[in-house]
């Protein structure tokens, strides 16, 4: 079932930069030095919307990156 929160994620193990596109308004953030067994957790989460709340939101740095805004 997918998320009602959370349309995609994208992980960059390089730079350690995980990516999370929201719904409704897909908008992208990036979350700065995040590691692989966090984003394994993620992707592998029944509730994706709990588990950014839970281990993801507040923990990590971040950007806006773009606006998924209606055009």
């Amino acid at each position: 079932m997918p998320s009602t929160a959370i349309r995609n994620i994208r992980y960059d193990p390089s730079r350690r930069i995980l990516s999370v596109w929201f719904v409704p308004s897909g908008d992208r953030y990036d979350y700065e030095g995040v590691g692989p067994e966090t984003y394994a957790a993620f992707k592998a989460a029944s509730s994706k919307g709990q588990f950014f709340n839970e281990c993801v939101r507040d923990r990590f740095r971040y950007r806006l990156v773009e606006h998924g805004g209606r055009h």
